[in-house]
């Protein structure tokens, strides 16, 4: 009989990592008709069996081996081989807290088309960098809440919809080959589709991404390649104008609980501008 939700949880050389997601998946409070993970290994050299096995006598997993095409492609890959009415995606850095796919469910029963987006919070608060990259999330997230005329979007660390859902959307655009951008793309396309954008707070997990000086600039400016694809796609696709968030987007940012926390935050958009503006393809 199949499990009624289907995790999916791509995963490209980071077993350690992914071994802390599944012990926390294998704590989760099952919804009704319980739930299969499928561990999607985007082409990665680090062999994951061992870490399978570890926690296959709790948990409902299986592992599936891609060619390495990036997180898009690994989830759609993931998507196609579940057997859940509902889909839920989460990132091999994420630990879902215990009642995340009882939130899920109760939401979708209220919302049966609807695409939803649960709470992530930063799992490494000792860590500023990490602490800047969640608190810009926040941000974006209130932001569009309180402007209805910029359809919500969704990171993928935490997004849940049916299975018919996902396929009438068309899945994720996969020639996004780097974690930037894709679940934009995906919300955009969804809104388009009539697919309301549903958010569940009570939906919660913790985003344990540990970044430093380099990576933390390194991952802004791919954000900005992300960025400059998506609004190419969108131009193209539904004629759109090409418009970049008000001057008011950007003065409300440093606006958070201490300097250094919003110095970063300035800094982030320094970098995601240079990696928008940055000549040659986007990522």
């Amino acid at each position: 009989m199949s499990p009624a939700f289907s995790v999916v949880v791509p995963t490209f050389n980071r077993p350690i990592r992914l071994g802390k997601c599944l012990e926390a998946l294998a704590a989760v409070r099952p919804p009704s008709g319980g739930f299969e993970t499928i561990v999607v290994d985007d082409g990665g050299r680090r062999p994951l069996a061992p870490v399978i096995a570890a926690v296959a006598p709790r948990l409902d997993v299986r592992l599936l081996v891609v060619p390495h095409a990036g997180p898009a492609a690994a989830r759609n890959a993931g998507a196609a081989q579940a057997g859940g009415r509902v889909l839920a995606f989460t990132d091999d850095d994420c630990r879902p807290e215990a009642d995340w796919l009882v939130a899920l469910e109760a939401t979708l029963a209220r919302h049966p088309d609807a695409v939803l987006g649960g709470r992530t919070r930063n799992g490494l608060p000792e860590n500023t960098y990490s602490a800047a990259s969640q608190a810009l999330v926040d941000y974006l997230y209130a932001y569009h809440a309180a402007h209805p005329e910029r359809p919500r979007f969704f990171a993928s660390n935490n997004l849940a919809l049916s299975r018919a859902s996902f396929d009438a959307i068309g899945g994720f655009d996969a020639t996004f080959r780097q974690a930037a951008g894709e679940d934009r793309e995906f919300c955009h396309r969804a809104h388009h589709a009539r697919h309301p954008l549903v958010y569940v707070p009570e939906a919660v997990v913790s985003h344990e991404h540990s970044l430093g000086a380099r990576s933390f600039l390194r991952q802004h400016f791919t954000y900005g390649r992300g960025a400059r694809r998506f609004h190419t796609i969108r131009s193209q696709r539904y004629a759109e104008p090409f418009k970049l968030e008000p001057l008011s987007f950007y003065l409300a940012l440093p606006q958070q609980p201490s300097w250094r926390l919003a110095g970063l935050l300035l800094v982030s958009q320094v970098a995601n501008a240079a990696g928008f503006f940055w000549p040659g393809r986007e990522a």
